[in-house]
């Protein structure tokens, strides 16, 4: 069936439910679309309803289309609608993260794309590990190149689809940062990994290059279907068109893409929220379906978001509306100072959880990590249970990479990253001296460092070259330990493996001699129900599908691995509030939300006023923190409170004066005066600015880069600073001393 208009039986399952635009969504003929879906308007329903409809009715096969998520976890949640609306097994379906689904081309085509079969994924730790490495071979100063600088650099250049011959150098600075962008290519590819700005732009230069792969997979997927458009970067827009066959054919396959403009929170990471203009432009986009109607809000709420980001330009333009009534007023507080606001805010929480409300449906949100000390204190003090949404996740834990890296050893030897991480790890008395001679060969024969650590255990040339005998013996029993590891996993299954890892190596009897060591031994026993679990499930079952490469369970398990490294892992045990930044927030919602921190300067961040379209993402991020609500939103702001050791004088933040009078209830303030409708804040940044110069007026007589000397540290050079006028504190790198934090006013450093 390919017809251009359909007609929906009124007993169809599929379309139960749906609203008429919705439905117009769903059934939509063969033909790209923009959908511009609201938050809370049902888009993931949207999204596999479209799928589950276009296989019903014949218009193409499970594995004739190819969905595209940011997320494992909406990956996970798409495939599990499919399979209860559709009596299909979606094994072999391409639904999944850009990252998640570049690996899988390249395992298939990885000799087309210059990769080995075993190719391994780092991780952003893992690549600035390889990074740090590769700069100390270099003899390159990491204070004036900052290590998480030139990851940075070498990512933002890669989402640009940018090589290193390609970028842009005109001075020192910038010639330096190229070349070592060349140097971590070359030694990426002789490690044989791929970091995960690198998934997707080996995946773009293998479809642009072969064509016969492209045509191949532009044949294959006639639809091709997109989740949180708005956050896409330019490489992954090129990547989507390339598949679509959009510059190749005048007719090329549909895309359905589905987004949110005034949701687009992530330019910091490369997002391009003009990817939805162009695409409305590239692909001729004669009608855009648009969601409005909210099913999470009451109209309150929504009027108050609407009233916000109205004032934003350049939008697709869209007004949420809700059935749900108008609800609870937004109230609003105003407090002396930011003491009082957290104290406000935990006599809420009380009453809220007195009144029912459980405390894992309350989210108290901030614009920055530094506003949360005072409420922890102040949530601590009242005993109220919370937690910050976001910390450590599983597979970011330093026992469980440990293990990892040794079944990426056993996978593949020659992976140095890996080896350099347990080389000495439970310790062997293996120097930084032998470390750095094993890498010295390595780069001198211009191979990896396990064949040059067997060169040397063969050749018995460790006692030749002044290594201790302690490192000599450390280098040749991990040569031995790898071996036998690699022989006794010969033919066992993954789970035995990952046990295999963790024991064998001396991992679990290193932390058994820990006295806090009996946690990290329950997450190696979890990893092993990992790879029981992922064992058991689909994630590595969909091989020899349409011919593609087949590839053992164990590479499978470790791209899985670094690929969840980003999930959030599922919170277990007590019930507790939620504390988060509103960039957390994104995708999640509660019945009662607390914004706080809504000051000029904090919330839009005082960054923002001096940034292209930066108050335009600023405003879009507090429309995505009042649309978290459902039934009760606060906001609150204080007129001082303390940040980085200086009391700071607020002014209420202009998202405030936005929102109509009628949606708010002030709680101890009278209605602000608003002259002309808003106040004028046009002369803010300059204020800010001044004010800022006044209060710093000779505070800072040190210049960032500065070689300085103290009485007890040494000498050091000065990397940062914070605080004003005489709470001055700078922040000097002392070499072996490490970093120092110093109180300007008794450091009493001396100019070198």
């Amino acid at each position: 069936m390919n017809s251009q208009t359909y007609s929906a039986p009124a007993q169809d399952p599929l379309l139960t439910g749906l609203n008429d635009k919705q439905l117009e969504a769903v059934t939509l003929p063969h033909q790209s679309a923009l959908i511009l879906a609201g938050a809370g308007s049902g888009k993931t329903r949207v999204l596999t309803a479209r799928i589950a409809w276009l296989i019903q009715t014949g218009q193409v096969s499970p594995t004739g289309l190819l969905a595209v998520t940011f997320t494992n976890k909406a990956a996970k949640e798409m495939l599990t609608r499919i399979t209860a609306s559709l009596p299909i097994n979606t094994r072999g379906m391409w639904v999944g993260t850009f990252h998640g689904l570049c690996n899988r081309l390249l395992r298939a085509h990885h000799r087309e794309a210059g990769l080995p079969a075993s190719f391994q994924i780092l991780d952003i730790a893992d690549q600035l590990s390889v990074i740090k490495r590769l700069m100390k071979l270099m003899n390159v100063d990491d204070e004036k190149f900052p290590p998480k600088q030139v990851q940075n650099f070498i990512n933002g250049c890669k989402d640009e689809g940018l090589r290193a011959h390609a970028v842009d150098a005109y001075d020192p600075h910038s010639q330096k940062m190229r070349e070592i962008f060349e140097e971590y290519d070359k030694q990426c590819q002789r490690d044989g990994v791929a970091d995960f700005a690198e998934l997707l732009l080996r995946c773009y230069e293998l479809l642009a290059r072969d064509a016969n792969i492209r045509q191949h997979y532009q044949s294959r997927f006639k639809y091709i279907l997109v989740d949180e458009f708005q956050d896409t970067n330019q490489l992954q827009y090129l990547w989507l068109k390339l598949l679509t066959g959009h510059g190749d054919d005048a007719k090329h396959n549909c895309m359905f893409a589905v987004g949110d403009d005034d949701q687009s929170i992530y330019g910091f990471r490369g997002a391009r929220v003009g990817n939805m203009r162009d695409f409305e432009k590239d692909f001729n986009i004669q009608h855009i379906v648009k969601l409005e109607e909210n099913y999470r809000s009451h109209s309150n709420i929504l009027d108050a978001a609407n009233a916000i980001i109205s004032h934003n330009t350049n939008r697709l333009g869209k007004n949420l509306w809700t059935a749900a009534g108008a609800g609870e007023p937004v109230r609003v507080y105003d407090a002396y100072n930011d003491t009082d606001e957290a104290q406000f805010i935990v006599d809420e929480i009380k009453m809220l959880h007195c009144e029912g409300t459980s405390l894992g449906d309350i989210a108290l949100l901030y614009r920055s990590n530094a506003q949360s000390r005072i409420l922890e204190h102040a949530l601590f003090s009242a005993n109220l249970p919370y937690r910050v949404y976001g910390g450590l996740r599983f597979f970011e834990r330093a026992e469980i990479k440990h293990a990892l890296a040794y079944m990426r050893l056993i996978a593949n030897a020659h992976d140095d990253t890996a080896l350099l991480r347990v080389i000495n790890f439970p310790t062997r008395g293996i120097g930084a001296r032998s470390l750095e001679q094993l890498q010295a060969s390595a780069r001198t024969d211009n191979c990896s460092i396990w064949q040059a650590a067997i060169n040397k255990v063969g050749n018995g040339a460790f006692s030749t070259h002044g290594v201790n005998r302690a490192g000599t013996k450390g280098i040749e029993g991990f040569v031995a330990l790898i071996r036998q590891m690699v022989d006794e996993a010969y033919g066992i299954s993954l789970p035995e493996l990952a046990e295999l890892a963790t024991t064998m190596s001396g991992l679990t009897a290193h932390y058994e001699n820990d006295r806090e060591g009996e946690d990290r031994i329950e997450n190696l026993k979890e990893l092993v129900t990992a790879a029981v679990s992922f064992t058991n499930q689909d994630f590595g079952n969909h091989n020899n599908v349409d011919g593609e490469t087949e590839q053992d369970l164990l590479t499978q398990f470790l791209s899985h691995a670094s690929l969840e490294a980003g999930e959030h892992q599922a919170d277990v045990g007590r019930e507790a509030l939620q504390l988060m930044t509103v960039h957390a927030s994104k995708g999640l919602e509660f019945k009662a939300v607390f914004i706080s921190g809504l000051e000029e300067g904090l919330c839009p961040h005082e960054q923002s006023l001096y940034e292209n379209s930066g108050l335009e993402e600023e405003r879009r991020l507090m429309y995505v923190a009042v649309t978290r609500a459902r039934q009760r939103l606060y906001l609150s702001h204080a007129q001082s409170r303390m940040l980085h050791g200086k009391v700071r004088y607020g002014i209420p933040s202009r998202f405030l004066d936005e929102i109509p009078e009628e949606l708010l209830k002030r709680l101890n303030a009278k209605p602000v005066a608003r002259s002309g409708g808003a106040r004028d804040y046009s002369e803010l940044p300059a204020m800010m600015s001044k004010q800022q110069s006044s209060n710093q007026k000779n505070a800072m007589p040190w210049k960032i880069g500065q070689q300085v000397a103290h009485s007890k540290f040494g000498n050091g050079v000065v990397v940062s600073y914070e605080g004003n006028a005489n709470d001055m504190r700078v922040q000097v790198n002392f070499g072996r001393e490490g970093l120092k934090w110093l109180a300007l006013e008794f450091a009493k450093l001396i100019p070198i």
